[in-house]
């Protein structure tokens, strides 16, 4: 039942998410007057022809005065001169318009989506919040642009019209102005209908084309699983739903412009027939009729032009609206109104509390129970654990990529959730397991860790990680560009400049997530080294799979099941003979093996 009281009163809203746009209206005053302008003057010059029509054939044709006829249309040419120039500068102004404010909308949005906690990107696929950048900014910039000017101007040339039938004519005016009515309710009606039918159109293309970006971003995974059938053949039957979909609104559409069309110019021919007779019975001059006739074609086609003009309204509506939901999203982590500032000189001091946590998506199972450890400044301390047991889900909350059900987080003494998410994750420098490198050039990738970073820095970024080497081989050294998410490098070159990043951004808390897994032994050796040098005076939280890269540490913590069962270093640890001994005894022992059996 709530779901239908909730159609129905997104139908009574009709073009009510247009008005989300008049904020960005009002940043352009100039822009918009200068269209208002133009606008009123090409239509109020449009209504002066069928006054300079009844003038010519009433006088000018009656006294048979050639001299009275050139000078009409000389003023003609005049009038059509002023039109040309005024319809010019009204596209230049609302076509300008239309683009400044998409502009300002595709900006707003995409900074509003970049301030969304991670917890959203959970459930939304990143190719629909694209569709929505793009494909409904562009339907918004019809909507202000052309769309908004073609409703404005047959709006003023429709009422001016209807006001100048009545003035030359009351009497027909009456049976014109008695059928708007039954062509005006209908376009509503059918409006509504369009602008539902459009916004579905909208949601399943949104579909397709996330779709679409999700197969091409693996292509290819696709192509080494020759699954290239497979994923055309969903794609087609995706794009085949949003024709169908879109279908449906343009036949909404071509039968709102059939009725418009045909009531209305049956209702000018109506006119005709009764003027007509008023004309021959001597009550009217036929040039009066002529100018009843044009102002009464003017007004049918205003309305029949709105019919059309509604129903891309309408579909821009659903535009606006699919935008204003994305714009309607808040943050669930955000700062609080007056968050406590961490101390101006970084300590460097991480503290867990008896943290309780579950991921949005799955809140009946816990990924952290009552976890409790404090790292100590410049500490080295490493996690280990079984898959699932909790070791990523430290590192995104103590990124404040999501909030703890229960128990705090400490930065610094500070707990996270009374700071500013960003001032904290300043303090953080970060290596993923999942790497992300941007389709920029090498400079970039390494810059993004810094912004504003000079040259020099970079450079001594890259050579600490030891990638200086490589990358000064490539074809334009830092300046090449490493393709979508660096297609063009090694996987042990994107995990070194991976780490560059993370080493320019000096940060005194560093995470790495199996920083060297991708790296063969030779720069795993050397790359181990570049980092145990910066990592000196940091606190350095490691997530280790390969229990090899953390024997060096100061202290190891072994997660299961979301708790700390094992606390120690790496000989106590073996000798208690538990979670740990079992862990190492598999991975030392079956290293060992394998390498026995090679040598064999």
């Amino acid at each position: 039942m709530a779901d239908l009281s909730g159609e129905a009163e997104r139908r009574r809203r009709s073009l009510k998410p247009l008005r989300k746009l008049f904020p960005y209206l009002l940043h352009y005053k100039g822009l918009v007057a200068g269209a208002l302008v133009f606008l009123a003057v090409a239509a109020g010059t449009t209504l002066t022809l069928p006054i300079a029509v009844r003038r010519m054939v009433d006088h000018g044709f009656s006294a048979s005065d050639s001299t009275f006829i050139a000078n009409y249309f000389s003023m003609l040419i005049v009038i059509a001169l002023v039109l040309a120039l005024a319809s010019a500068c009204r596209y230049y102004f609302v076509i300008t318009l239309g683009e400044r404010i998409v502009s300002d909308v595709r900006r707003d949005v995409f900074q509003h989506v970049t301030m969304l906690s991670p917890g959203y990107f959970d459930t939304v696929q990143s190719g629909e919040i694209v569709s929505r950048l793009t494909a409904d900014t562009t339907q918004i910039k019809s909507a202000v642009g052309a769309t908004a000017s073609m409703a404005l101007r047959n709006t003023i040339l429709g009422i001016g019209a209807l006001g100048m039938m009545v003035v030359t004519s009351p009497k027909l005016s009456m049976l014109v102005i008695g059928a708007i009515p039954i062509v005006v309710l209908p376009l509503v009606a059918f409006g509504r209908s369009v602008r539902r039918r459009s916004r579905l159109a909208q949601d399943t293309l949104a579909a397709a084309s996330a779709y679409a970006s999700e197969q091409i971003g693996s292509i290819r995974t696709l192509q080494a699983f020759t699954n290239e059938k497979l994923v055309s053949t969903k794609f087609a039957g995706a794009v085949e739903i949003a024709f169908r979909a879109a279908q449906s609104s343009v036949f909404a559409r071509s039968f709102l412009t059939f009725f418009a069309i045909f009531m209305i110019f049956s209702s000018v021919v109506a006119v005709l027939w009764f003027g007509s007779r008023d004309v021959l019975a001597g009550t009217m001059s036929a040039g009066t009729l002529g100018q009843f006739l044009l102002y009464s074609v003017f007004a049918a086609g205003a309305l029949g032009a709105l019919s059309e003009v509604w129903g891309e309204l309408s579909q821009a509506a659903g535009a606006a609206e699919r935008l204003t939901e994305l714009l309607a999203e808040e943050p669930t982590i955000a700062a609080p109104a007056n968050p406590t500032p961490l101390p101006a000189t970084p300590i460097g001091s991480v503290e867990f509390r008896d943290v309780q946590f579950a991921y949005p998506t799955a809140p009946e199972r816990s990924a952290l129970r009552g976890f409790s450890f404090e790292a100590r400044p410049g500490e080295t301390i490493a996690i280990v654990g079984p898959s699932g047991a909790g070791k990523t889900t430290i590192f995104s909350l103590l990124l404040r990529f999501y909030d703890p059900q229960g128990g705090s987080i400490l930065i610094d003494g500070v707990d996270l959730a009374k700071t500013d998410p960003i001032e904290a994750r300043s303090r953080i420098a970060l290596v993923p397991q999942d790497l992300t490198i941007f389709a920029a050039t090498v400079r970039e990738n390494i810059a993004f860790g810094r912004p504003g970073a000079t040259d020099a820095e970079i450079e001594a970024a890259a050579k600490d990680a030891l990638a200086d080497e490589f990358i000064r081989a490539l074809d334009k050294g830092y300046d090449t560009p490493v393709g979508e998410r660096g297609v063009t490098l090694s996987g042990g070159q994107r995990q070194r400049v991976a780490i560059a990043r993370a080493i320019l951004r000096d940060a005194p808390i560093l995470l790495l997530d199996e920083a060297t897994s991708a790296l063969d032994a030779q720069s795993e050796t050397l790359v181990q080294a570049a980092l145990e040098r910066l990592m000196e005076g940091r606190t350095t939280l490691v997530i280790a799979h390969r229990l090899a890269t953390v024997l060096k540490a100061d202290r190891i913590l072994v997660l299961d099941e979301g708790r700390v069962v094992e606390e120690g270093t790496h000989q106590s640890l073996v000798m208690q003979n538990g979670v740990y001994a079992r862990l190492a005894k598999l991975q030392f022992e079956t290293g060992a093996d394998a390498f026995r059996k090679a040598a064999e």
